[in-house]
């Protein structure tokens, strides 16, 4: 079982940075962060494979840094815009994976945290 526990959320103003971190008990294949934004769907950040290959959503990139040790995922955001402002989780693949991790899809992905809520304001 693969239990997942984000830290790191907070308020910050426009243009300021912050770090979110997540305690794997057990790393899967491919590991992502994923948000949900207010009265949106929740959607795909960034993911990481255990070999080490990375993709992120286009609205992050060039902004947002998704890295791993060998106990927690992190996700470094930088630059950080109002439209940014939502609930972040972290997140697993099952250990046999399914399609639509290498697309940031939520239906790809079995484990997640409970999440953190990070706010950005103008």
């Amino acid at each position: 079982q693969v239990h997942l526990q984000e830290s790191g959320g907070g308020s910050v103003q426009a243009g300021g940075s912050l770090r979110l971190s997540c305690m794997v008990s057990k790393f899967t294949y491919c590991m992502g962060w994923f948000r949900q934004l207010p009265g949106k769907e929740r959607e795909g950040v960034a993911v990481i494979e255990e070999i080490g290959r990375i993709r992120y959503a286009d609205s992050v990139k060039d902004r947002f840094t998704i890295a791993k040790d060998k106990n927690a995922l992190y996700l470094h955001m930088n630059n950080l815009k109002p439209e940014d402002t939502g609930v972040y989780y972290c997140a697993a693949v099952p250990e046999i994976v399914r399609p639509g991790y290498w697309d940031l899809l939520p239906s790809a992905f079995d484990y997640w945290g409970q999440g953190t809520q990070v706010t950005v304001s103008s």
